[in-house]
């Protein structure tokens, strides 16, 4: 069992965002309108994996301060941190080795303000 089974990633600013997160992934989110009153772009997963999103809803609000949640950066976290600042966010944790056993993780500042983890096992 996950200990995570959905997470959202608040933002201000949809397009932005999902640009943002499109750019730097490589890879491309799917928007879903079916929800009245709120944006999603979901990001890719197979069931029965996580699953997450960027949103866009009033009674959420981008912070740096809160839940940190880590995204699969795949084999090398290199890739996706050189994407960061052209994208619009900086880089606030290198690459850092945690434990041979764990791998390495990395934080970014997003386009909208939000600190986000990245999980490599290498």
């Amino acid at each position: 069992m996950n200990a995570i089974n959905w997470f959202e990633i608040p933002a201000a600013n949809f397009a932005r965002a999902v640009a943002f997160y499109e750019h730097i992934m490589a890879l491309k989110l799917a928007i879903d309108d079916s929800f009245p009153g709120m944006k999603m772009a979901l990001f890719p997963y197979q069931e029965p994996g996580v699953g997450g999103c960027i949103i866009e809803f009033d009674p959420l609000r981008p912070h740096a301060d809160g839940v940190r949640i880590y995204l699969n950066g795949g084999d090398d976290l290199a890739p996706i941190l050189a994407r960061v600042e052209a994208a619009g966010g900086q880089v606030v944790m290198p690459k850092t080795p945690i434990r041979d056993d764990i791998g390495c993780i990395a934080m970014f500042s997003d386009s909208e303000g939000n600190i986000v983890g990245l999980h490599s096992p290498h």
